[in-house]
């Protein structure tokens, strides 16, 4: 695992096809995806040393900005966030869900992040604005407290006017479990 992700979220794919080749050629980074997504905007996720992926996300975000809508830098991401956003996550235990919406990819994964630090929960999935129509969530499960402590402090730190909605489902049916997983 690397020891930071960073994210960039630009408006056209032109820009952040230009943008992910500009962060590469500034720092040893690793794309751990990168992709268009509804409504034709473009992400680019990336991972590496903090002071490699903070020289990547400085370079795209000064490549254009007008162009940038979100970004984010996690110096110390949880160990799960990772593969959260790649969807390769195994729900060991099914509790309470808690449920972050953002209208960007970027503030998403930085709930996921907040909330995997804050409780004990465990990340489901990071949907990144794939079939979303640019929105994304994060979604998660653990106990009740936890889940509502997780989502709680989550909200708070995404940036303003960027949260879309959250909900806790203090005792989901067993076939909300089955269409989530």
């Amino acid at each position: 695992m690397n020891k930071a992700i960073g994210m960039i979220e630009f408006k056209t794919v032109a820009s952040g096809i230009t943008a992910t080749d500009v962060m590469l050629k500034t720092a040893e980074i690793e794309v751990i995806m990168a992709s268009p997504v509804c409504p034709g905007k473009y992400i680019a996720t990336v991972a590496g040393e903090i002071s490699a992926v903070k020289s990547a996300i400085e370079a795209a975000e000064k490549y254009n900005p007008a162009m940038l809508i979100d970004k984010f830098l996690l110096g110390n991401p949880h160990e799960t966030v990772q593969p959260a956003i790649c969807g390769i996550l195994d729900v060991k235990e099914k509790g309470a869900i808690g449920i972050i919406e953002t209208f960007t990819a970027a503030s998403a994964v930085v709930a996921a992040d907040t909330a995997a630090k804050t409780a004990v929960v465990e990340l489901i999935e990071i949907r990144l604005a794939k079939g979303m129509c640019g929105k994304s969530y994060v979604i998660f499960t653990g106990s009740v407290s936890a889940v509502t402590a997780a989502v709680d402090k989550a909200k708070s730190e995404v940036k303003d006017g960027w949260l879309l909605d959250s909900t806790v489902i203090a005792g989901p049916d067993s076939r909300l479990w089955e269409s989530i997983l």
